[in-house]
């Protein structure tokens, strides 16, 4: 009865083991915190023209990139001065990542 009880113990501890490994093994890299964007700021917001304008302290170019609320991207833009065209976008609730140089952050945009 007592080899029972340490085989299951050691079954279980196997299998927990065997998932800590595999979900450290899955190739996703581990997370790192942002950091900030000093200065930022994105205006109008709610959008309702076609144009949204994105500046920072430092003013570098940007990568954009534009999800919808289904985490889909729906736009992506390398911006060199602050103006965005977002015109192809619908009215919506949509996710903005942005990256300066080694920061980056994460903003909410609403387009009427």
């Amino acid at each position: 009865m007592k080899q029972k009880y340490i085989l299951s113990f050691l079954l279980v501890c196997f299998l927990l083991f065997s998932n800590v490994v595999a979900a450290q093994s899955t190739g996703f890299p581990a997370y790192t915190p942002e950091k900030p964007i000093t200065g930022l700021s994105i205006y109008p917001n709610p959008v309702t023209g076609s144009k949204v304008f994105i500046a920072s302290d430092k003013n570098q170019p940007k990568e954009v990139e534009i999800y919808n609320v289904l985490g889909k991207m729906v736009l992506s833009a390398r911006l060199i001065g602050k103006e965005l065209d977002v015109s192809e976008l619908t009215p919506g609730i949509y996710i903005v990542k942005i990256r300066e140089g080694n920061t980056q952050a994460t903003r909410k945009l609403v387009v009427k």
